[in-house]
């Protein structure tokens, strides 16, 4: 897909001044956190439940290396293919690769961000594969050729007319209409017809056992387990963090991951497979091929500060907390993943070149890191990005800072460090902010500081210190 985040200010500004957009941000992730505050009561101790998730992830992450080499033993024991990809292409000249063996001329594939991250759609339809997406919020994501805007609700936003101009443009449906019910049956009458004779189907993977080789998906509509069961060939992608250690872990993290996505205790299905279609049983694939994406992560594993990005169960939850995406949405993000968890997997997997807007949109508020169900800690992760990028450091292609920013740096290092030149620059800003002053606010220093004060406004400045008022009071007393 398209990655538009170095447009982050520029698509934030537009999306400002949608009204449909800043009237549906007001229900969306507030309806969702409170479905989830409700669904963690559920536990009998939603903090033990919480720390448990935490705990599972970190152990899985520090000992990834082991449960991958595991996973894949088991996996290959039941009798699935399993192929390691490096990167993007790789993982799409394998599945292209296949897809023109068996002679495939369309793909179905149930939700999944993994292959949105590899952009898989735009790379099948280039080889000649038409790639159709089954679940609902997808669907019309790839006919408007949008990115997702939630997670969870992918096209959650888009107007219902929207829906039905697009449906007849298609030809998903003869008969205009503006009934839900009826659109929704309109596209489950077309995705259903792909079934048929249906090849290859692809699926991503929510988790992965290592001691049993498990593939485990959870969803609401069925698609997924259309995909899984109507295909003789079934590709599941995961990327490497996605193993834990156990099931036991597994069904842990997946009662975490439902609660935290939809405020539900389960999904409505869950598919476990362990390996393609044994003789006695009847649906299933015949072939099931497993690839596993590096795309960047080793090399984040590298360093212990990022390895924790890979603690990200992709729930959600992180969303529905974040101040920013509550104003601005999915589509500034420009990418597979939005919000906070967007803004630590983005600049760890592409670099931090193009990402300086998307590093810095954050409060620092912390609630991203209170609600997640994998201990990340989002703002920390956040400063680090910002100073590497500061620093300019080659792994994650920091892009430094200007001259004039260096200069300003220095020229404040050296007031702040002599009680001279600190007072003689307050004066000389106390002057200048004169300038720009309305009233009791000072306006328009966007000219002086375009970036911080894009959106900023200040108070404006006293004519005199408190240190000068103190002195005159102190006079005054004495006389």
């Amino acid at each position: 897909m398209k990655i538009t985040t170095r447009h982050f200010k520029q698509t934030a500004s537009q999306e400002l001044g949608n009204a449909r957009t800043q009237k549906f941000l007001q229900i969306l992730p507030l309806n969702l956190a409170a479905r989830r505050q409700t669904a963690f009561n559920s536990f009998p101790d939603p903090n033990a439940a919480h720390q448990c998730g935490a705990a599972i992830r970190g152990e899985a992450v520090a000992r990834l290396p082991e449960l991958l080499e595991q996973f894949e033993k088991n996996a290959q024991a039941n009798g699935a293919q399993v192929f390691w990809a490096a990167d993007s292409a790789t993982a799409n000249r394998y599945i292209a690769d296949l897809a023109r063996a068996k002679g495939v001329r369309y793909v179905t594939k149930g939700k999944s961000m993994i292959t949105e991250e590899l952009g898989l759609n735009e790379m099948l339809a280039e080889c000649g594969i038409t790639p159709w997406e089954t679940d609902l919020g997808e669907f019309i994501a790839q006919l408007l050729e949008k990115p997702p805007f939630h997670i969870v609700g992918p096209a959650i936003n888009i107007a219902v007319e929207q829906i039905r101009d697009i449906f007849m443009q298609k030809g998903v449906m003869d008969e205009a209409t503006l009934e839900p019910v009826a659109l929704g049956k309109a596209a489950r009458r077309f995705l259903r017809d792909k079934f048929r004779d249906l090849h290859m189907g692809i699926t991503g993977v929510n988790i992965a056992v290592a001691e049993t080789g498990t593939l485990i998906n959870v969803e609401n509509e069925g698609n997924i387990r259309f995909n899984k069961s109507s295909a003789r060939i079934l590709v599941c992608v995961m990327s490497l963090e996605k193993v834990v250690p156990s099931m036991a872990d597994a069904l842990h993290m997946l009662r975490l991951l439902c609660r935290s996505a939809t405020g539900q205790a389960a999904g409505a299905y869950i598919s476990m497979d362990s390996g393609p279609k044994k003789p006695d049983e009847i649906d299933g694939p015949e072939e099931l091929h497993i690839i596993i994406l590096d795309n960047g992560r080793s090399a984040l594993y590298q360093d212990p500060r990022t390895r924790e990005v890979l603690r990200c169960i992709r729930c959600g939850a992180c969303l529905n907390a974040c101040p920013v995406y509550g104003k601005v949405g999915g589509y500034p993000y420009g990418w597979a993943y939005s919000g906070p968890m967007g803004q630590v997997l983005m600049p760890a997997l592409r670099g931090l070149e193009g990402n300086g807007d998307l590093i810095r949109a954050c409060t620092l508020c912390h609630r991203c890191k209170t609600i997640c169900p994998a201990g990340i800690d989002h703002p920390d992760l956040l400063l680090y990005y910002r100073y590497k990028d500061v620093q300019a450091d080659p792994l994650l292609m920091g892009q430094g800072t200007g001259a004039a920013e260096r200069l300003g740096h220095r020229l404040f290092a050296l007031a702040a460090g002599r009680y001279a030149f600190w007072r003689l620059l307050a004066k000389c800003a106390r002057l200048a902010s004169e300038r720009f002053k309305e009233g009791e606010i000072i306006h328009r220093m966007s000219r002086l500081a375009p970036g911080w004060f894009h959106s900023r406004d200040l108070p404006a400045l006293p004519r005199k210190t408190f240190h000068e008022r103190w002195l005159e009071r102190e006079k005054s007393k004495g006389a």
